[in-house]
């Protein structure tokens, strides 16, 4: 990269945060560490793609890189293993809507849901109500199993029994536009409803003892409204979404059907990404007990032990590799000479190699997806998370590339943290490869 476009790249990409003129569609439903559209706009350009091409992101989120094809009228597929996820990329993906019906539907739910709510003597506006037992107790609430799930104080009992008669009243209405209606209250549950903060690690700060839930969510409903209502001729290039395992790419695309890839996978950290999701996963429907959320975790790439499965057999992938299997040896010992003990600190090694052993397979599988001169961009970053011991993730991912046949082409610095721990400068880079379309024996 030239040394101006590299300056340019860095002054793009030092704040992570949305541009203003990206808040379209994107600001519908976003993670707390999601990547900036312009990062995507910037490698579409680079690899040349049009609207003959067609783009993958297998680790979609909630449609980042697909949002942006969109706009430029190119083909996408998306493959995320996070239900809510998966959910909220199809959505923002999907811009056929009538906005005047859109509109006049959600404002006939909210007064539907605000009658009903009159009805039980409860009110969501600015009078207070009642906080005794006694009327806390006549609330609606999740069943025992649903209610573990979450994090304890994620919604006060007021705003939570709103939220179930708004969910109940947009059911009812059976409305081609529910999942829209769905988006927008998972957002506001997350923004302004509940009591989670992200910092960017989710917890709960300030409990609210109630809070606005219908205007709240119509809010939202209508930005959605003004975005879809700007689109003046929306792009009509495929977007798709698979709620699938990106290990297992071959299961669900056709050889040789991608001709680049741009996303960001998990990084090797401590970060369950189900956790940050699980307040509107779990109201939605998408959560219902701990089975159901095993079920998931295990479709998802191991980068947490929160994730760790006695029977994951990923770390058997990258077993050849001396570097990586020195750097969950040094955790190891680290750990012992440390005299920590918990669960969890023994699984850090363990997870370590599942990390890079669940990446060799997704990379292992996606080379018959791709055409030969497929270019790919992977968003990826250092981490220290692991009793100190650096992870240098750009570097390692591209050693497996490497190794399966993909060329290096380089590693551009996308942007640089102080980490608390340790004091060193970790850095996030974007791993850039090309796929020539023959590999080696494997």
């Amino acid at each position: 990269m030239p040394t101006d476009q590299l300056t340019l790249f860095r002054d793009l990409n030092s704040s992570n945060k949305l541009q203003e003129k990206d808040l379209s569609i994107h600001q519908w439903y976003r993670f707390v560490l999601s990547y900036p559209p312009h990062l995507v706009r910037y490698y579409l350009e680079e690899f040349g793609i049009s609207s003959d091409h067609t783009v993958l992101d297998p680790f979609c989120g909630t449609g980042t890189t697909m949002v942006e094809c969109k706009k430029k009228g190119i083909p996408s597929i998306g493959i995320e293993a996070n239900e809510i996820a998966a959910f909220a990329a199809r959505v923002k993906t999907h811009w056929d809507v009538d906005v005047g019906s859109f509109q006049s539907v959600a404002d006939r739910i909210a007064k539907a849901a605000q009658k009903r709510l009159k009805q039980e003597g409860i009110h969501d506006g600015d009078t207070e109500n009642e906080q005794t037992p006694e009327a806390i107790s006549l609330l609606r609430k999740l069943s025992p199993d649903t209610e573990k799930l979450l994090l304890k104080n994620s919604i006060s009992p007021y705003p939570l029994h709103k939220t179930l008669v708004l969910l109940d009243v947009i059911e009812k209405q059976k409305s081609d536009y529910a999942d829209y209606y769905k988006l927008a209250l998972a957002t506001a549950l997350v923004t302004s409803i509940g009591n989670l903060h992200f910092g960017p690690e989710v917890g709960v700060r300030h409990i609210k003892k109630d809070s606005q839930v219908i205007s709240s969510w119509l809010d939202r409903v209508h930005e959605m409204a003004r975005d879809l209502h700007d689109i003046s001729s929306p792009p009509i290039p495929e977007a798709v979404v698979h709620h699938a395992d990106s290990r297992e790419i071959q299961q669900i695309l056709s050889p040789g059907s991608v001709d680049a890839v741009i996303t960001s996978p998990p990084y090797p950290n401590e970060k369950d990404y189900t956790r940050t999701t699980r307040l509107e996963s779990v109201l939605l429907g998408f959560l219902r007990d701990r089975p159901q959320l095993r079920a998931m975790k295990k479709n998802l790439l191991r980068s947490n032990t929160r994730g760790v499965y006695k029977e994951d057999d990923d770390d058997v992938w990258v077993a050849q590799y001396a570097k990586i299997c020195a750097i969950a040896d040094e955790i190891e010992q680290r750990r012992i000479s440390m005299g920590k003990t918990s669960g969890f600190e023994r699984l850090y090694a363990r997870v370590t190699k599942l990390y890079f052993g669940g990446m060799r397979r997704h990379l292992a599988e996606l080379r018959t997806i791709l055409r030969p001169g497929a270019h790919l961009a992977y968003v990826v970053g250092d981490q220290a998370s692991y009793l100190r011991v650096m992870i240098r993730t750009g570097k390692l991912l591209a050693m497996i590339a490497e190794s399966l046949g993909y060329q290096v082409i380089r590693i551009d610095l996308f942007r640089e943290r102080l980490a608390t721990a340790t004091r060193e400068m970790l850095r996030e880079e974007v791993l850039v490869l090309r796929w020539p379309g023959e590999s080696p024996e494997d």
